[in-house]
């Protein structure tokens, strides 16, 4: 089994930036991947970023050169900057971990708020 914590969510500005983290832990498994994916009020949820155990990336159009997705494979947590904030970008954003015996586990979310 494999917990998740997440932190780094909050209120700030049009413009601005937060910090994610999401730390993994748990005992005898390995990671394949890490991501963050997000929803806001009324709508799917969505991929936001992710990152493989080699350090391969992918991001959402709506965020690519505005956030950056990054990993500490020594300490199993998963990190996502995020700068020029919007208020599109206003939603519960969820950390998601897929490991090499196929599992799938997912964080509590964190709320992240982008005022006008």
């Amino acid at each position: 089994q494999v917990q998740l914590v997440e932190s780094g969510g909050g209120l700030v500005q049009a413009g601005g930036s937060l910090k994610l983290s999401c730390a993994a832990s748990g005992s005898g498994f390995g990671i394949r991947a890490m991501g963050w994916y997000r929803q806001a009020p009324g709508k799917q949820r969505e991929l936001v970023a992710t990152i493989t155990s080699g350090g391969l990336t992918n991001y959402a159009d709506s965020v690519r050169g505005r956030f950056t997705i990054s990993r500490d494979n020594a300490k199993n947590t998963v990190y996502l900057q995020m700068n020029s904030l919007k208020p599109d970008d206003t939603a519960v954003y969820s950390c998601n971990v897929k490991t090499t015996g196929w599992g799938d586990y997912w964080g509590q979310g964190t709320q992240v708020t982008v005022s006008s």
